[in-house]
């Protein structure tokens, strides 16, 4: 008799993801299960000691015991034989995660260190790409391939255009200066979405407002320090409240959602077919006069150029935690994959269906920021966490161009 091997170890892995789908649902009845008492406990990011990452460290059993099934929906969108890997680590805030189908390349910014990366599809190397970076944040790829980010340091908006040359696309809104961009998302009608929260204006990742500004009120802190262009292109106070924002290409810049609607907008994306807008609302920012966002999101019909029916879409609450959400992506079917800032256990990433039911998670060994879909079939999650960069291969595509 002749054994088709692959379609044999296939079927095993789906036996074994099935298993592994169970013990998740009922702990308790998988143990009764063990015929053998001596059978190991996968390393995970709960157990003791903790499962190891690198390059050095052993080889996971597939499953990975980290991703983890809520609901039997979540496992058509899992390839059984792969694993959650560490790609890169010793970032300070890794963050804005995009992907470039023209030059497969992922691109992420570390907002604190002041430099954008990229990671090179071909080779796996991680490579400095803009040195200072403005602080830059948040990052994607228009429909024409154009990279578009926000920068904190400067307080903006911009496009790389083909040719190398940089467009500012927004620095203020009706003369005064905008807060700090964040996020971003290009629809296919030209138009760029994004959310003005405080967050950059720090220290850390940009400038302190000028003495007397809301993030600076004693005027203790120095912006020129070690930045003397602090100012010089961007706002030197902060002068708007929190809101999202929605610029047209014929250069006009439109208030989409107020900050009565929604505090503290941080990340923001469409849903497949663009009728929906998500925005993420997330705690208090530097210089607000509010008690801050709700850390939970939000969801919008998209009537054109505007938005209505504003409703409460997620709390991301699991088993009582709260898990802080940053940044999140769609993919094709319209579920929601959200990053995490959570207790162990529960930092990485939920994912939800478009009914806004848990179907999956992807625990992380840390606080998650933001994800994206890349790779040459747009099928690989690159998740920034922190200090790291994490990717895991699935079985849907992201529903963005990048």
């Amino acid at each position: 008799m002749t054994v088709n091997v692959a379609t044999s170890r296939r079927s095993f892995v789906k036996v074994l993801a099935g298993t592994f789908g169970a013990a998740t649902l009922a702990p308790g009845m998988a143990l009764a299960q063990q015929p053998n008492a001596a059978v190991g406990t996968p390393p995970s990011v709960i157990t003791n000691p903790p499962r190891k990452w690198g390059h050095n460290a052993a080889p996971e059993i597939y499953p990975d015991p980290d991703i983890v099934v809520i609901d039997p929906s979540f496992q058509q969108y899992l390839l059984g034989i792969t694993a959650i890997h560490r790609v890169a680590t010793g970032f300070l805030w890794a963050e804005g995660p995009a992907w470039s189908n023209e030059g497969q390349y992922f691109l992420f910014s570390d907002v604190q260190g002041n430099t954008q990366y990229r990671f090179l599809w071909d080779d796996r190397r991680v490579t400095a790409f803009r040195k200072p970076s403005n602080n830059s944040n948040g990052n994607c790829f228009d429909f024409q391939g154009r990279q578009l980010s926000t920068e904190d340091f400067f307080r903006r908006v911009i496009r790389w255009e083909h040719d190398g040359t940089m467009t500012v696309i927004a620095d203020s809104f009706e003369g005064k200066p905008l807060n700090s961009p964040n996020d971003l998302v290009a629809h296919p009608d030209g138009s760029i979405w994004f959310t003005d929260p405080p967050y950059g204006d720090t220290l850390s990742e940009g400038h302190p407002d000028e003495a007397g500004g809301p993030t600076n009120p004693q005027g203790l802190l120095n912006p020129r320090i070690g930045a003397e262009n602090a100012g010089a292109l961007g706002g030197t106070k902060r002068q708007l409240p929190n809101a999202v924002y929605r610029w047209d290409p014929s250069n006009r810049l439109d208030v989409v959602i107020t900050e009565d609607q929604l505090k503290d907008p941080n990340g923001i994306c469409f849903s497949p077919d663009y009728k929906t807008l998500y925005v993420i609302s997330t705690g208090k920012g530097p210089g607000d006069l509010h008690a801050g966002g709700t850390g939970t999101i939000l969801a919008f019909d998209v009537q054109g150029t505007k938005v209505a029916n504003g409703r409460a879409f997620l709390d991301m609450t699991v088993d009582g935690v709260h898990c802080g959400p940053d940044g999140m992506r769609a993919d094709v079917f319209g579920n929601l994959w959200c990053s995490s800032n959570a207790p162990l256990g529960y930092s990485g990433v939920l994912v939800y269906n478009a009914q806004a039911k848990l179907i999956g998670r992807i625990r992380l060994p840390e606080a998650c920021a933001n994800l994206v879909f890349g790779g040459p079939k747009r099928n690989n999650l690159l998740m920034c966490a922190s200090q790291s960069i994490y990717m895991l291969q699935v079985q849907t595509q992201g529903a963005a161009p990048g």
